[in-house]
């Protein structure tokens, strides 16, 4: 098995025909004539030694073997294109690239103004940004996917390096007309007889949502779930049942969908938002730079 003998445009060929079940469509998408793409199949499997694919009057499809290599593939050519991209982006002045994972309530309440002050600072990093829930993204910065993860409080780190970030508060949100509408603050266990909003099951705010219900020996009547805060908003508005959502987040629809806010009286829904990395002796100078910058103390 002679593996210097491969490629990226013989991959990226094959790539296409895997996903597509034929060589003829495979070499269109590749911009290869036909007799050619099917000489360098040819000459793939002569290189690995074995067949990679099983031909029929119908297209191919993959052997065991030509399924290792199509994930082998696919792998290879992401890290290709990634390349490419950060030598553009090396070649347009950018000096790093930083893979920024963060939950909603982060990126709903706080992130915005602070990564558009750190790019006004630093134009030479550009910054990817991808919105998860809290587990995700602890799992994001443990795989290697992202640098820096911000996270909420409780999600466990499994072994992280994790630094503060922002706090926020979390407040009961409910329709204008709600018998509870006009209490200025409340207890947690009051609102248990109520039917609730709530996020997706795997979210730190429904986790903790259920864990404090629990304590009291309680469950919540969940009544419908959720993706984001927009859409908790308005099952609440539509009568639904009430929702604990980050005080700051709802602002903007309390007008708009003619909802009240009301303060919840108890400790733990006072949160705090966390920055997290692998190794903080090893992460890059650029990466560096945004910790500083969203963690100055």
């Amino acid at each position: 098995m002679n593996l210097h003998r491969l490629d990226l445009v013989s991959l990226q060929l094959f790539s296409l025909v895997a996903r597509s079940g034929s060589i003829s469509q495979g070499a269109a998408l590749a911009h290869l004539a036909v007799g050619a793409a099917s000489k360098r199949i040819t000459d793939l499997e002569g290189a690995v030694g074995t067949q990679l694919l099983e031909r029929h009057s119908r297209g191919v499809t993959l052997t065991a073997a030509g399924q290792a290599l199509q994930l082998h593939a696919q792998r290879i050519l992401s890290d290709v294109d990634r390349l490419a991209a950060d030598l553009s982006d090396h070649a347009a002045g950018l000096v790093g690239v930083v893979r920024l994972w963060a939950n909603t309530s982060a990126i709903t309440q706080f992130l915005p103004p602070d990564i558009a002050a750190f790019i006004a600072h630093n134009p030479g990093i550009r910054i990817e940004l991808e919105e998860e829930d809290s587990s995700a993204v602890v799992q994001a910065v443990l795989d290697g996917r992202a640098d820096l993860g911000i996270f909420a409080d409780r999600t466990p780190t499994h072994g992280l390096h994790t630094m503060g970030y922002r706090e926020d508060r979390l407040v009961l949100v409910l329709p204008r007309g709600h018998a509870l509408a006009r209490r200025r603050s409340l207890r947690f266990e009051e609102l248990l007889d109520c039917d609730f909003v709530s996020l997706s099951e795997g979210t730190s705010l429904a986790r903790r949502l259920h864990t404090e219900a629990q304590a009291l020996g309680r469950q919540l009547r969940l009544r419908i779930r959720v993706r984001s805060f927009d859409a908790m908003c308005r099952m609440v508005a539509a009568g639904l049942g009430v929702g604990v959502l980050p005080r700051d987040a709802i602002l903007p629809h309390l007008r708009s969908m003619d909802l009240r806010q009301v303060a919840l009286a108890d400790d733990w829904t006072r949160r705090k938002l966390l920055l997290g990395v692998r190794d903080a002796a090893a992460v890059p100078r650029h990466v560096r730079l945004l910790i500083d910058h969203l963690d100055p103390g």
